[in-house]
C-alpha cells in the first residue's frame, strides 16, 4: 500500500541521514506517479525507491560513496535489483517530465509533518 510504502521511504532516509527535506521531495514524486496511474504490483517499490534516489541526488550533496550507500539500502529493503533501480529511474525521469525542482508549495506539507514527527 501506499502509506505503508512511504513510511518504508522515510525509515529508510532516516537510516541514511537524509534531510526531510529530501524526504518531502521524494513523497512528492511518488504522489505524481501514483497520480499518473503508473504504479502497479510489480512496479511500486522500483517507484518508491527511484524517488527516493532522484530526490537525494537533485537535493543533496551526496558524495558518490553516500549514493552507492543508498543504492545498497534501497536494494536491501525493497528486495530489487540496482539494474532494475538505474533503469527505472530514467522512467520515474521521464513521468515526472524532468521536472525534479518542486515548488515549495509542493514540499512543505510532508516536510512540515514529517519534522513534526521526529
Amino acid at each position: 500500500s501506499v502509506p505503508s510504502l512511504k513510511r518504508e521511504m522515510r525509515n529508510l532516509s532516516e537510516e541514511c541521514n537524509l534531510e526531510p527535506v529530501t524526504v518531502s521531495m521524494a513523497y512528492v514524486y511518488f504522489e505524481k506517479l501514483v497520480l499518473q496511474g503508473k504504479l502497479n504490483k510489480q512496479n511500486r517499490k522500483l517507484c518508491a525507491g527511484a524517488c527516493v534516489l532522484l530526490a537525494a541526488k537533485i537535493s543533496s550533496d551526496l558524495r558518490k560513496h553516500e549514493v552507492k550507500h543508498l543504492i545498497d539500502k534501497l536494494e536491501e529493503r525493497f528486495r530489487f535489483n540496482r539494474r532494475d533501480l538505474i533503469g527505472f529511474e530514467f522512467t520515474v525521469l521521464v513521468a515526472l517530465e524532468l521536472a525534479l525542482y518542486l515548488p515549495e508549495n509542493q514540499v512543505l506539507p510532508h516536510y512540515r509533518r514529517l519534522t513534526q514527527q521526529s
